[in-house]
């Protein structure tokens, strides 16, 4: 685990705010299965070609989406009409992308170490779902977890109207967190450009969850990187029943 040379504050938090895909969610496995279960339904096999092109779309759509130029409802859509013009596939991108989140919306799997994690936090700490994708897709995800029931509060973009990093995805988080001041919350997510700048400008500390080493290729510093989530037990957490300070996580439980 690595962090800040300097902090002003004690590395222990109240509350935890949790992306889910990438940090909790295997999204990974979650896109490439929902994609290849579509296609098959066309007549296709799907190639690995396939899989890293949509990747690639749908990954830059996201960002659009993030800075505000597209709708998640064009989104929705637009990522397999450019996927269909790459591999010259006749698809309706409107039928296609309903069926493709029907079988996203199966996809539960998680990445090594979130259920032991989440369940090792649960009690000790506020824990609040913060991600941005669709509503119905990311609820169906959660409720077929073992994470059901061991989060406080979720809050999709989906039902926003706005995705990490706008403030307005955290000024939800933090009206459903009770307004927790601010030194007393942890963003933790795998994204730069939606966990860690979005914590960063809204004030809170972040950590970075980056199991692949990459390097930081953006002007942020989070509070904290780690490499597996058991490491998040080594970041000390005030308990919501008797703000004992010196109440921290012990690695060996997770």
């Amino acid at each position: 685990m690595h962090e800040k040379e300097t902090m002003s504050r004690t590395g222990r938090y109240r509350w935890i705010f949790l992306d889910a895909d990438g940090t909790l969610f295997d999204y990974s496995a979650a896109e490439s299965g929902a994609l290849a279960a579509t296609l098959a339904e066309e007549g296709v096999f799907a190639r690995s070609e396939h899989i890293d092109a949509y990747r690639a779309v749908n990954a830059a759509l996201w960002r659009r989406f993030e800075r505000g130029e597209v709708s998640q409802a064009t989104l929705r859509t637009l990522r397999f009409s450019q996927f269909s013009e790459r591999f010259g596939l006749e698809l309706d991108a409107v039928a296609f992308g309903s069926r493709y989140l029907g079988h996203l919306a199966q996809c539960a799997e998680l990445i090594d170490g979130a259920e032991s994690v989440v369940r090792f936090l649960h009690g000790r700490a506020g824990l609040l779902l913060l991600t941005n994708g669709i509503s119905e897709v990311q609820r169906s995800r959660l409720a077929l977890s073992p994470l059901h029931g061991l989060l406080d509060h979720v809050v999709i973009s989906g039902e926003v109207g706005a995705a990490k990093p706008d403030p307005r995805m955290f000024d939800v988080a933090f009206e459903c967190a009770g307004n927790p001041t601010r030194s007393s919350v942890l963003m933790v997510g795998d994204s730069l450009s939606s966990d860690i700048r979005g914590g960063a400008l809204y004030g809170i500390d972040t950590c970075w969850f980056n199991p692949m080493r990459e390097p930081n290729s953006m002007e942020l510093v989070p509070t904290f990187e780690i490499q597996s989530l058991r490491e998040l037990a080594a970041i000390g957490v005030m308990t919501r029943a008797d703000d004992d300070p010196e109440q921290v996580f012990d690695p060996d439980c997770v």
